[in-house]
């Protein structure tokens, strides 16, 4: 039983164990489970087919856990306005925050407002080396530079020698690490990878830029994207170049179309960092801390990296059809 599978099975008994009781004490006080009132901001909009996974997670917990969740973010990537929607959540004095942090420098101070006013925060996806700093409960999530050094060691294996890292999202520091972590781990086996910058909001636009790079540099074998609106576009850009069969390809994170394209031997790999548990753990966590001060130990609550390939692709697949994957 991996870490993941532990950690769900001790918070299974302790819903047992709370089951059947409306009210727990905190404090000097009552907690009704109903009363309680939590927000979610991330930098990901739940029309993205990872963060609708992530919003899945976030209202099945809510409804396990009989609490209320507004889940909010920026209608594009911009940390000006999700420091905004944090600084509002603030105001509205919620149970508890759950958000991501993409920029800690853009985001730190309001995070830390968020703990200064006696909110509890845990924070998700991207901020596993920062959370603790700014005086985050945990980070649910994996470290993005160990899943892009396993993504480069995984490549390497595979034969690549020199690839792409198609970024979406410049100045996210977690896809910055990712691309990091690839280039150090390809390395071990003599390969070397180059960033595409590319604007998930344009796809037609992407697939032009990494056309572009693929014929500027004829050698690439590999392509890592960052995620699937990244690799819906590279799918197209190979497709339409013909170089399927010669360029292999990669991704973080999970879609419909992404497993499809593994199970059909299109692409290599997806990274699976399990992002209904990054929606569905954070308000378990908040409910029994509320509700009975439990804390967990661990500062950063590792999710992934897992790895979905050719095998195992058609089990995720029913998976995902029901949203959790």
């Amino acid at each position: 039983m991996n870490r993941i599978a532990r950690l769900v099975a001790v918070l299974a008994v302790a819903f047992a164990a709370m089951a059947g009781f409306a009210t727990h004490a905190q404090g000097q006080g009552e907690v009704n489970r109903g009363d309680l009132h939590f927000i979610v901001v991330t930098h990901g909009q739940a029309s993205d087919p990872f963060w609708s996974v992530v919003q899945n997670g976030v209202n099945q917990a809510a409804k396990d856990m009989g609490v209320q969740v507004d889940y909010q973010a920026p209608s594009t990537f911009d940390m000006v306005q999700m420091a905004q929607l944090i600084d509002a959540a603030v105001a509205a004095k919620p149970n508890g925050l759950v958000v991501s942090i993409p920029d800690a420098d853009a985001l730190g101070d309001s995070i830390k407002a968020a703990v200064a006013a006696g909110i509890p925060v845990i924070s998700i996806n991207s901020g596993a080396d920062v959370a603790k700093e700014l005086g985050v409960l945990n980070h649910v999530g994996q470290t993005e530079y160990e899943a892009g050094v396993g993504a480069g060691e995984r490549m390497g294996e595979a034969g690549v020698k020199n690839a792409l890292c198609v970024n979406q999202e410049v100045g996210n520091v977690a896809l910055d690490e990712r691309c990091r972590g690839f280039a150090d781990g390809l390395a071990k086996s003599g390969g070397k990878s180059t960033v595409v910058q590319v604007d998930l909001n344009n796809p037609s636009e992407a697939q032009s830029r990494i056309e572009a790079a693929l014929s500027a540099n004829p050698d690439v074998d590999g392509v890592l994207t960052l995620g699937p609106t990244g690799a819906a576009p590279a799918l197209e850009a190979l497709r339409g170049t013909n170089q399927l069969d010669t360029i292999k390809l990669a991704t973080f994170d999970l879609s419909p179309d992404v497993l499809k394209a593994i199970a059909a031997g299109e692409m290599l790999f997806a990274v699976d960092q399990q992002q209904y548990l990054q929606g569905y753990l954070p308000i378990v966590l908040l409910t029994l801390y509320d509700t009975n001060l439990n804390t967990v130990a661990n500062p950063v609550i590792m999710t992934g990296p897992g790895f979905v390939t050719k095998e195992n692709a058609e089990r995720v697949i029913a998976l995902a059809a029901a949203g959790t994957r």
